[in-house]
């Protein structure tokens, strides 16, 4: 599986969910059973190298701003559902994390953000087809701290500083 056709199933299966993240999660591992197994593993690669990549501070400042606060779990949670965004917008935070101020139509919290579906469901599909968890996929772990300039998620000042036009589209008000 290349990056298009990784690309591809992620648009597809969000289109389809019509914005329900539960949904785009149990549509792509509905997809993904129809694959075969390598080829499945090639799709957890893909998107755990996308995980790894948002691992930025300024990243986790958006998913901060755009939650209204964001835990590690949150975090992680955030990265899965930016990858389920799609190409567009997902390379667009992570070159310009402010730039999510453009790139959101809308922003729902009770909708929107928690991706921790769509993370397992290539887990899921793999385990589906074959009857034993996914091995291990080979790629680098995921480094100790975000990558980046430090940042605090929970100060607000700090977080309108560094990304102020999506503070100032989604941040919260005192």
């Amino acid at each position: 599986m290349d990056e298009t056709e990784f690309w591809e199933l992620i648009d597809s299966t969000r289109e389809a969910a019509d914005g329900d993240p539960e949904d785009h999660a149990d549509l792509l591992v509905d997809k993904l059973v129809l694959l075969d197994p390598e080829a499945v593993l090639d799709f957890a690669r893909h998107f755990e190298a996308r995980y790894n990549r948002a691992y930025r501070w300024d990243l986790w400042g958006a998913a901060a701003i755009l939650l209204g606060g964001a835990s590690d779990d949150a975090f992680d949670y955030f990265r899965c559902w930016l990858i389920g965004r799609g190409r567009e917008v997902f390379e667009g935070a992570v070159h310009d994390p402010d730039a999510l101020a453009e790139l959101l139509d809308s922003f729902d919290e009770e909708l929107d953000g928690d991706g921790e579906d769509l993370g397992y469901a290539a887990d899921e599909a793999y385990e589906q087809l074959t009857g034993v968890v996914a091995p291990d996929l080979g790629l680098p772990p995921q480094p100790d701290e975000p990558e980046g300039t430090p940042l605090d998620p929970d100060d607000d000042a700090a977080l309108a500083a560094r990304l102020p036009a999506l503070w100032e589209r989604f941040g919260v008000t005192g």
